[in-house]
């Protein structure tokens, strides 16, 4: 079992041979569908919870969840994260799209189980606050995203955005213990 499959059960593509390729392959594509799993729950979970902010929390009164710490209140945000940047709504959609085509670029050479789920919170984050800046007022490439999730004393955010600071968290967690999405493993 090569350092790689110990760590992170996954082939070591680096070490293996010209006869195990093809072996490998299945693995490869078990990935994908691991990516591509989380991605539609994550983006079905975070759809889902807007359509029903929409439907029975815009214009009401914020829902306390625990005391003054946690509510639900139903904001559209045209910015980025703490409602920075509202005037460049255009160039939040363009890069949620390249982020998206960069994940579904990268998920050729996936062989971690790691970085599949990583990247599909990612994208099915990128997905999900995508869907709103096509879909939702003012208009196409322009909308606002819902957000509803309000702790005291921080920023309003939605599940989209947990999902892609959790999958930001865990690519940094792989990065330094130098796991490749390709399964390698470095030792610096």
């Amino acid at each position: 079992m090569t350092e790689a499959e110990r760590i992170i059960g996954t082939p070591d593509p680096a070490g293996a041979d010209e006869a195990a390729a093809p072996a490998e392959l299945p693995k490869g594509r078990r990935k994908i569908v691991a990516l591509l799993v989380v991605a539609v729950v994550a983006y079905l979970v975070d759809l889902g919870s807007k359509m029903l902010v929409v439907a029975k929390l815009e214009g009401h009164e914020p829902i306390r969840v625990v005391g003054d710490l946690l509510k639900f209140d139903a904001i559209r945000n045209p910015g980025a994260a703490f409602g920075m940047g509202e005037a460049f709504t255009i160039i939040f959609t363009c890069i949620a799209a390249v982020v998206i085509i960069v994940i579904i670029r990268l998920a050729r050479k996936l062989y971690s189980t790691a970085w599949a789920i990583a990247l599909g919170l990612l994208l099915g984050g990128a997905l999900g606050n995508l869907t709103d800046r096509i879909f939702r007022s003012p208009g196409v490439f322009e909308g606002a995203v819902v957000d509803f999730i309000a702790p005291a004393h921080f920023a309003v955010f939605n599940l989209a955005d947990s999902a892609i600071v959790c999958g930001g968290f865990l690519i940094v967690i792989l990065s330094f213990r130098g796991l490749d999405p390709d399964g390698t493993v470095h030792k610096d």
